[in-house]
């Protein structure tokens, strides 16, 4: 290997670096536009005139007043 080689060796590793540390930041970057811009995406639409349904969690549940539905356990 002479010096042409090992100058041409050195110089592709070092661009093949920045060009890896470039693509991993563009990632990161969009990523993190994505992350806050992002919306849930609703995939199926309710009929009109229905409201959507939303369940609730045994936390949710404890915390409802029983004296508005009687019904409740």
């Amino acid at each position: 290997m002479d010096i042409d080689q090992a100058s041409t060796f050195l110089c592709g590793s070092i661009l093949i670096g920045i060009g890896a540390v470039v693509v991993v930041a563009a990632i990161v970057a969009i990523n993190n536009i994505f992350a806050r811009y992002w919306k849930p995406v609703q995939w199926v639409h309710t009929m009109p005139g229905m409201q959507s349904q939303r369940f609730a969690t045994e936390e949710e549940l404890k915390t409802i007043d029983k004296t508005v539905d009687p019904t409740l356990k």
